[in-house]
């Protein structure tokens, strides 16, 4: 353990109990559930304001909102959904799990993960006092493009505090990758060499060196914004010398690889699901692992490609480029399949969710290079095609694995069995309720049907409107049947032991719920699936 942080190798004395143990906790795994339980009730936040555009929606009047409350709703529900919930889940997830996969007793830097949690949810409380303050939230889309999110068009404070929001949760994801970087690279266990580490850990780890990366131009141009709001400032005043192409150039270039950032750790859940309910080993992890940093590489390539129809981009190039991605996003297909083949497959909810985030996102990908060609991009571009491409590779893939995730490892957090017969039937529920929902979307983005509109013609529009609307209504109930999976698995779940799936890697060999410093003896490693060989060791696995 030498080169160890002081403030991770030493034991803290025991952990507070109570509230005051939970405001004041420095443990990874108690700082992971608050940020899994914080991006829980922003999803719910940001289910909420979807269900009142889709209510809207369902009729091609405007009936249930007026247009600027329209606006705000579709800005900080697509804020509240990538920055508030599917990334920072990814990162919590890592908070618990990296310490635990790699043999360590803590993050390399306890203190500053404490005060990472606390700065994102200050930033998401924030983006969403907008709604409390004199003239609403941010009402630009959750992009803010100028001039629209300049003072003259957002006038209100709602706007200024969606800055600030997003400044304070870029630190934190900054301080968070930095942290995990730290961790994995300093304080695995003995034998936990970097070609053993879990699927997971290396999705994590490369997903941080992108924060890293993308992040800070992100935090640059919402603050050069803030100058041009409230400072005087032209940097986006086409009349007074600025650019507003150069702020899309900014936000893309941190909001592609944030696509990234949102679903490489999702890759890794699935990569840690699928063999062990095939009961195989995992087929290709070195071509998992080489697939994951060449999508980290090109995902720094291929930002302007949201650009084509500005004109002012080399659109061959990152046509090119965007095409070129699919290819190790490709690679991952062939690592599930080929663990799947031949395996004895149990359909329990964690993998049903698995095998329904493949369906998805494999429509998420196929229509995302159908985007990434500009002929067709200019016919599709902000129409509903995009909204239907972009949920099924965040809603469909990224959340579908966010459900998989909890479900799969529920049983080492809580240490009770997860409920699974009601799980499989949410699992179900999800998956129609998600194709009946954005289906018909790629559909009015077909037909022409521009996006972030509160009113449409009646007629061809009206019925894919109206199957959006009820399919979202199935997928709402989805969500409720899963919140009740989880509250039964809490009240009522059995002891469910140290390893109920029989899985593969280093977490699922200590207790469940893990000690204060994860493990009373870490195990020998000796593969990249130390558990099981602990299992087959001590006379094989369990049933």
């Amino acid at each position: 353990m030498s080169g160890v942080p002081r403030s991770a190798a030493a034991p803290s004395g025991g952990a507070r109990a109570g509230l005051v143990g939970w405001l004041t906790t420095t443990d990874h795994k108690r700082i992971g559930i608050l940020y899994l339980v914080t991006t829980g009730v922003f999803f719910l936040a940001g289910g909420a304001l979807a269900a009142l555009m889709r209510a809207e929606l369902a009729t091609p009047t405007v009936d249930v909102t007026s247009r600027g409350t329209y606006a705000e709703l579709f800005t900080i529900h697509g804020t509240t959904m990538v920055f508030l919930v599917v990334a920072p889940f990814g990162l919590g997830l890592a908070n618990y799990l990296v310490p635990l996969q790699i043999g360590a007793p803590d993050m390399s830097f306890p203190r500053l993960n404490a005060m990472s949690y606390w700065l994102f949810l200050g930033g998401g409380l924030t983006i969403l006092s907008g709604f409390l303050s004199s003239g609403g939230a941010a009402s630009s889309g959750w992009t803010a493009y100028p001039p629209l999110s300049e003072i003259v068009y957002s006038p209100t404070t709602g706007m200024d505090l969606w800055v600030a929001g997003i400044l304070l949760t870029s630190a934190s994801s900054i301080m968070t990758a930095i942290n995990l970087i730290a961790t994995i690279l300093l304080l695995r266990a003995p034998g936990m060499i970097m070609w053993r580490l879990p699927a997971f850990t290396w999705t994590s780890l490369i997903t941080s060196l992108i924060v890293l990366l993308a992040f800070p131009p992100l935090a640059v141009v919402t603050s050069m914004l803030f100058v041009d709001r409230r400072f005087g400032g032209h940097f986006f005043d086409a009349a007074a010398g600025g650019d507003p192409v150069l702020y899309q150039h900014l936000f893309w270039f941190f909001g592609h690889p944030e696509v990234y950032v949102m679903i490489l750790p999702f890759f890794g859940v699935i990569t840690e699901i699928v063999p062990v309910f095939s009961r195989k080993h995992l087929f290709g992890y070195t071509g998992f692992v080489l697939a994951t940093i060449a999508i980290a590489a090109y995902s720094m390539a291929v930002w302007a490609h949201h650009m084509f129809t500005t004109g002012q981009v080399l659109n061959p190039f990152f046509s090119a480029m965007s095409f070129l991605i699919a290819v190790p996003t490709g690679i991952k297909f062939f690592t599930w399949i080929g663990t799947m083949w031949a395996g004895r497959i149990s359909l329990a909810t964690p993998m049903l969710l698995a095998l329904g985030f493949m369906a998805n996102f494999l429509v998420g990908g196929v229509t995302g290079v159908m985007v990434a060609a500009p002929p067709f991009d200019y016919f599709a571009h902000d129409t509903y095609f995009v909204v239907a491409h972009l949920h099924y590779v965040l809603m469909g893939g990224s959340v579908f694995a966010m459900f998989a995730a909890i479900a799969f490892w529920w049983p080492k957090v809580t240490g009770r069995r997860f409920a699974d017969g009601i799980g499989r039937v949410a699992a179900i529920l999800l998956l129609v309720g998600f194709n009946l929902t954005f289906w018909p979307m790629f559909v009015l983005g077909m037909r022409g049907m521009p996006r972030r509109v509160v009113s449409y013609p009646d007629g061809e529009l009206t019925v894919p409107n109206v199957l959006a609307t009820a399919g979202f209504g199935v997928l709402t109930l989805g969500v409720v049947v899963f919140v009740a999976a989880l509250v039964v698995s809490w009240r009522r779940g059995e002891p469910a032991g140290d390893d109920p799936w029989g899985g593969n890697s280093l977490e699922w060999a200590t207790s469940s719920p893990p000690p204060e410093h994860n493990f009373e003896r870490v195990p020998p490693v000796r593969s990249i699936r130390p558990a099981h060989d602990l299992r087959a060791g001590a006379g094989g696995e369990p049933a």
